[in-house]
């Protein structure tokens, strides 16, 4: 599946957290996300099927129990869901959401430690 179109909502993104540490059946999600989220068996059973339909899950069987695994890369949908948000909310630009956040004190003294390296490092890679 291409990352450009994968977007999750909040429901699939608690599923794929569950499956990007490591496959499981359906019960050990039912186990998971019911301690987790309250959710149901019938809750977990919907939202693994619809995933499935969806091509963000994957399965094999394992004596009678489906082994689920993410189809998806978790890298692949942050980049897609990075640049929803990017495109969306600020035009595009990384310097408004930076801008947003600087001026909400969303920053904190490591987080700009942290900005500065990565612009140094990819004003080495323009070199």
């Amino acid at each position: 599946m291409e990352h450009n179109s994968v977007t999750l909502s909040q429901s699939e993104w608690r599923v794929m957290e569950a499956l990007w540490t490591g496959p499981k059946t359906l019960m050990e999600l039912v186990r998971e996300l019911g301690a987790s989220a309250g959710w149901a068996k019938s809750t977990v059973t919907t939202m693994v099927r619809r995933m499935e339909e969806k091509g963000l899950l994957s399965y094999e069987l394992q004596g009678r129990a489906k082994l689920f695994r993410a189809a998806v890369r978790r890298e692949d949908v942050v980049a897609a869901e990075t640049e929803s948000l990017l495109s969306r909310a600020y035009h595009g630009s990384v310097g408004l959401l930076v801008n947003a956040l600087a001026e909400q004190q969303q920053l904190s003294r490591s987080d700009i430690e942290e900005l500065y390296a990565i612009l140094r490092k990819a004003e080495e890679g323009t070199k």
